[in-house]
């Protein structure tokens, strides 16, 4: 054999791509000592009080509801934890109990989780809480160990679990020097530091990208803050006004860097000052010293930098001049109504629904008709493999198997070698912490952590040992083969890449947009043009991660999806260019013809319906007569790269 065969060989028995990016560690942060600590004095305690009074499955449930705590605790402002860490525990305390209700029913547990699983499914939808909520699988815990009597006593146990993890978790925040809702809107101005600095070089997009992730995150915090408050709290009206006014900035640089005209220096150092301010909430700044500006791009750069200078130095900002970007929360009741609607009408939310009702139905059918060891691993595996909000449910599936292999690998000798008793308490002290260390390396190396744990927990409740590994590992491969099939393969969705049609919406967004900045009422509610471009870039925001998340998914998937990438990036220009132009209008250069605003809309419209229609890539030439030195010339040239670049045909 030559040295090429057997450098070919070896590709050929490599691992596919798919699989290392899941295998391979995904972060390399510190280890977060913090929560390591946190977890394990929540996992061992309960089990500490638990021997002393002679009650170790009560002790176990405790750790068990703490367990859930922990794996949720992952937010980093305080508020957005307590969602993370409460709302679950409340679902999970009414799993429990409706599994308790239907354990040894037979085929009436099997309907009974069925539903739970529609339900569950459905709420998955409406967001990252609602999907990781505790409903599906502590019923199916309930159905499937017996729990002490009376029916009560398990929900509540699990509940004290959850809000021994909460309570730790709310200890540090009088500690804390600074709010993370303040953090993030300081990272957002050096984001938007960065931006400035990189217009017109190559380093632009990807620092275009991290400012749109950068608001992304800054607004999700604060506007989940502020629901509860409804404007009342002072701190957050002032940051989301110190937030908002960036948005002018943002909106500048792309008339920046379509010229090509870098800026001073002094101009990033600014926003970097601002940043500091806003990270120490100092008030009362010196007057900006900036270079005179000498285009209308430099001079939208200039007058929205003054005016965030003002914004970020005054103390008290009028709480009746600011102005959500996203929408002001609504009461309470009317954003359960508004949600609720939002569930019951929308296709995607019972697509999901009866997807994971499928899975949990079939799950517990087949245990019910065949006898398998530890039966409920199977219907856990399932509510934990399928959930395609966190990431590819087929690699998922397979990295949860290398992951419970793993676990089992470490687990085996402490059933083996460990009496219940004492010894588990500091065994479990070491196993906790492995939750939080692994967790962001990955969703293999964090089945690795919580495997050995729960079974630790289980052999409590059912005395079992060593011999729970085996049929550990074989529910999950069981649970994994129903997901495969059922889940997946004979899924519809999972064939298809979703990013054509999710990009072809914001396609058809810009196109409004256009309408909107250049149309008759071009000069009306500005307010409302930020509100749409500020959609369209989360909507591309999206559309990212769903590229993400398809590039792991095995061929033909994969292939499919990288190739949409160039229009994703050309889409994203697009943008940059309508907002370069509408900063330019607004500061002295003509309006564009209506012709020619009409010819770029049609041109974007076409690019929408061809991308709907086809998922087969073809280069199309776009013909778009207009003035080389009008407003629109660079969004012009940004539409017919689009066209040429990736436009779908049937």
């Amino acid at each position: 054999m030559t040295d090429t065969e057997a450098g070919s060989g070896r590709r050929r028995t490599a691992p596919p791509p798919w699989l290392l990016s899941g295998l391979r560690p995904q972060s390399s942060a510190p280890v977060p000592w913090a929560a390591a600590v946190r977890a394990s004095l929540a996992l061992a305690a309960p089990l500490t009080v638990g021997f002393a009074l002679e009650r170790p499955a009560y002790g176990a449930l405790v750790s068990m509801g703490a367990l859930s705590g922990v794996i949720g605790d992952t937010a980093d402002a305080y508020r957005m934890r307590i969602l993370n860490i409460a709302v679950p525990q409340l679902f999970g305390a009414l799993g429990i109990m409706l599994g308790t209700l239907v354990f040894g029913t037979g085929w009436a547990a099997v309907a009974a989780l069925t539903l739970v699983g529609l339900v569950s499914g459905m709420m998955s939808t409406i967001g990252a809480v609602a999907s990781v909520s505790g409903l599906l699988l502590n019923a199916v815990v309930g159905a499937g160990l017996p729990l002490p009597a009376p029916w009560w006593v398990a929900p509540l146990l699990l509940t004290v679990g959850g809000l021994f993890v909460l309570t730790m978790t709310l200890l540090a925040w009088p500690l804390r020097r600074k709010l993370p809702e303040r953090v993030a809107v300081a990272g957002t101005y050096l984001a938007v530091a960065d931006l400035l600095a990189a217009a017109g070089t190559d380093a632009y997009e990807e620092r275009r990208q991290a400012v749109t992730q950068s608001l992304n995150t800054s607004y999700d915090l604060i506007l989940a803050r502020r629901a509860r408050y409804h404007g009342r709290s002072n701190a957050m009206v002032r940051l989301l006004a110190q937030l908002n006014v960036v948005i002018p900035l943002v909106e500048a640089a792309p008339a920046v860097h379509v010229r090509r005209c870098p800026l001073p220096d002094e101009i990033p150092a600014a926003v970097r000052e601002l940043a500091g301010a806003v990270e120490e909430s100092r008030t009362g700044g010196a007057a900006l010293t900036l270079p005179a500006p000498d285009s209308p791009a430099t001079r939208a750069v200039d007058g929205a930098l003054r005016h965030a200078a003002v914004v970020v130095h005054k103390a008290d900002p009028d709480p009746y001049n600011v102005d959500d970007r996203l929408g002001r929360p609504a009461a309470l009741g009317v954003r359960i109504r508004r949600t609720t609607r939002d569930v019951l009408l929308s296709g995607a939310s019972w697509r999901y629904g009866l997807r994971l009702a499928l899975c949990i139905g079939l799950a517990q059918a087949l245990t019910s008709l065949v006898p398998v060891p530890r039966s409920y691993w199977v219907a856990l595996t399932v509510t934990f493999v399928l959930k395609p909000d966190f990431g590819s449910v087929f690699s998922r599936a397979v990295l949860r198997s290398v992951g419970t292999a793993a676990g089992l690998v470490i687990a085996a000798p402490v059933l083996a070698a460990v009496p219940i008793g004492w010894w588990d308490v500091p065994v479990m002290v070491v196993l906790a912490a492995l939750i939080p260390a692994l967790t962001a390396k990955g969703y293999a190396f964090q089945t690795a952590a919580i495997t050995p744990v729960i079974l630790l927990l289980s052999d409590l409740l059912n005395h079992q040992g060593f011999h729970l590994v085996w049929p550990r590992f074989l529910d999950s491969l069981i649970g994994c083969g129903i997901v495969l099939v059922a889940g997946y393969l004979l899924w519809p969705e999972s064939w298809h890449v979703r990013v054509g049609h999710r990009l072809a919406d914001a396609v058809a967004d810009i196109a409004d947009y256009v309408a909107y900045a250049f149309g008759p009422d071009g000069s009306g509610d500005r307010a409302e043009r930020v509100r749409a471009r500020r959609r369209i870039y989360r909507d591309l925001s999206v559309v990212r991660s769903e590229f993400q998340r398809a590039l792991t998914e095995p061929p033909p998937v994969g292939a499919r999806a990288a190739a949409w990438w160039p229009l994703v990036v050309a889409v994203e220009r697009i943008v940059d260019a309508t907002t370069a132009a509408r900063v330019r209008v607004d500061h002295g250069a003509p309006d564009p013809p209506a012709a020619e605003v009409a010819g770029i809309q049609q041109q974007l419209r076409e690019l929408a319906d061809g991308i709907r229609a086809s998922e087969t890539l073809v280069g199309v030439r776009a013909e778009l007569p207009g003035d080389e030195e009008g407003v629109l010339a660079p969004l012009r040239q940004e539409v017919a790269a689009a066209r040429a670049i990736a436009s779908p045909q049937p």
